[in-house]
């Protein structure tokens, strides 16, 4: 295996991983919009009513743009959003980091290797083409 096969299984192995974990944060919202509901009112300051009136319409888009993010379509789009919504959940969770020992804050601590590697996607974006709508025009 040559380097630009092994830099685009690498890629496509990050763009999984990060699909995957926020493939399970979305069902949440469309299985447990309760659970969902009540993580936007701790962490993001939303009010219940307002949080819970809105997690079908939040996954909905979050679903859309996860489904371009896997498919590595418009990935200067999809790439920026998926890092942007995962840099907003790791840096709402702050305070947690204070205390990392008390339970399960540690869990928390998956975040920051997580949007390293949402960043890496964004930043190698154009090398990331296996498995993509771009390797299936081209």
């Amino acid at each position: 295996m040559d380097d630009k096969e092994r830099i685009g299984l690498s890629l496509f192995t990050l763009r999984l991983g990060v699909f995957l974990v926020m493939a399970v944060w979305t069902a949440d919202k469309f299985l447990n919009p309760g659970h969902a509901a009540a993580v936007y009112e701790h962490f993001y300051f939303f009010s219940k009513e307002f949080a819970e009136s809105s997690m079908i319409f939040i996954a909905v888009v979050e679903c859309v743009i996860l489904l371009a993010f896997i498919a590595g379509f418009q990935k200067r789009i999809t790439y920026g959003l998926v890092f942007v919504l995962h840099g907003v959940s790791t840096l709402s969770s702050w305070k947690i980091y204070l205390d990392p020992f008390a339970s399960p804050n540690l869990l928390f601590w998956a975040a920051w290797p997580m949007l390293a590697a949402c960043f890496t996607l964004y930043l190698l974006r154009d090398l990331d083409t296996k498995c993509t709508l771009q390797s299936k025009l081209v």
